[in-house]
């Protein structure tokens, strides 16, 4: 790959398709044209990231291995959503606040290294962390 144009994407294995689509189109207001198959794929705005689903049952079958479903909060990775400042990340904190969102973490925090943050769990477990590396 060195030397060459890469795009990176993201991707995540779901159990429940349905729910999780829901909840990163209709929570985190990502676009999609899903069709209800086991694949979604998202639109961001910044183009150089892609997030995409794929049904975690088919992955395990489309690789010959038994499936096994994650209990609880995932410890393994997160996902990063940067916001243009830190006044952003609390008017998302505020707007997700009114609705049926975990915060494992509590509400955002400024961290003496310059950023502000806080995590939403999906509602597989998957952590989401929305903050910010810019006062202004």
């Amino acid at each position: 790959m060195n030397g060459k144009e890469v795009r990176t994407g993201t991707g995540l294995l779901v159990g429940d398709m349905d729910r999780m689509v829901r909840f990163y189109r209709d929570i985190l207001g990502f676009q999609t044209q899903w069709d209800g198959g086991p694949f979604a794929d998202f639109e961001t705005a910044g183009g150089e990231l892609s997030l995409f689903m794929y049904s975690r049952e088919e992955f395990a079958r489309a690789i010959g291995e038994e499936y096994v479903p994650p209990k609880g909060i995932n410890q393994t990775f997160e996902i990063a959503l940067w916001l243009p400042a830190f006044a952003d990340v609390d008017a998302e904190y505020e707007r997700l606040s009114k609705l049926d969102v975990q915060f494992p973490t509590g509400g955002p925090v400024t961290y003496p290294f310059g950023i502000r943050n806080f995590y939403v769990a999906d509602p597989e477990g998957n952590l989401l962390e929305i903050g910010s590396a810019n006062v202004i």
